[in-house]
């Protein structure tokens, strides 16, 4: 909140993604990758940096307005919606019986005194979804070495976002004290976490990725009260709590598409090995 009272919210968020991406662009230099790229990957990374710039301007206009465990929260319905209506499982129906009052809690709270907060929260959140599924493109892709990716990206997305938040960060080019926060959140808020990300989304499966970052919404509450001074009532932390025990709960598709009879090499062997054996007679 000290840096909105110094840049409004699109300057900031075109200060942490300008930021972020000239640490990137020294850091990994992905230009000498990107040129060698094929069409439909050269559009996968335009999509992930469009999706950056759009991303980080809905969150920091919906922070302005909303506590920061609010939008937290609800960036993660998404993930909850689309696994409850592609499987249907009691796992699924729980998370959204658990979901949908505490979208209700939280936005009932709101709606009346900030609902332009509530539009770009949910608008925020969309994208947080289209940014999984990019993200997680990006991560699996042969053409690309994940972290090349991401910064190439991240220069398409400074590019992107500075018709959208460069003149509300221009008076915050002769305040160093806005820079140096700029600067900040552009390395704690994309360098570290996106690059997290790359590496957690290689290796991991989505199911097991959702579960990690399920109390996201309850940290980004506490970092809310701490740093931001934002206090958030006790409904609005009963509807906080509904939702990360949504996320908690919900089964993502990617477990429920493993074919059942699938069995390991390991379930195999043994059973090969009795059939070659040969058969003793008494």
């Amino acid at each position: 909140m000290e840096l909105f009272a110094r840049v409004d919210p699109l300057g900031v968020a075109w200060l942490r993604v300008v930021s972020a991406a000239a640490i990137f662009a020294v850091w990994r230099k992905p230009w000498r990758r990107i040129a060698g790229l094929d069409r439909e990957t050269r559009r996968l990374l335009l999509g992930l940096g469009a999706v950056f710039a759009v991303m980080n301007s809905c969150f920091y206009i919906a922070i302005a307005r909303l506590p920061l465990g609010t939008v937290a929260a609800i960036e993660f319905l998404p993930v909850i919606l689309l696994a409850a209506l592609g499987v249907r499982t009691l796992r699924n129906g729980v998370a959204l019986a658990l979901a949908v009052p505490g979208v209700y809690v939280l936005t009932d709270v709101r709606l009346a005194t900030e609902p332009l907060g509530i539009v770009f929260a949910f608008a925020n959140a969309a994208l947080f979804a289209l940014y999984i599924v990019l993200a997680h493109r990006v991560s699996r892709s042969a053409a690309l070495n994940r972290l090349d990716g991401l910064a190439g990206a991240m220069l398409i997305a400074a590019a992107a976002i500075t018709p959208i938040g460069g003149f509300g960060a221009a008076k915050a080019m002769l305040d160093p004290v806005a820079i140096g926060a700029g600067v900040g959140v552009g390395i704690t808020s994309s360098v570290i976490p996106y690059v997290c990300d790359q590496l957690a989304m290689a290796r991991l499966k989505r199911a097991t990725y959702s579960l990690m970052v399920s109390l996201l919404p309850a940290t980004a509450t506490v970092i809310g009260i701490l740093v931001l001074a934002q206090f958030p009532s006790w409904t609005e932390l009963l509807g906080v709590g509904l939702i990360v025990a949504a996320v908690a709960v919900h089964c993502d598709h990617a477990e429920q598409d493993r074919p059942p009879s699938t069995m390991s090499d390991a379930d195999v062997r043994p059973h090969a090995h009795t059939a070659r054996r040969p058969r003793l007679v008494d």
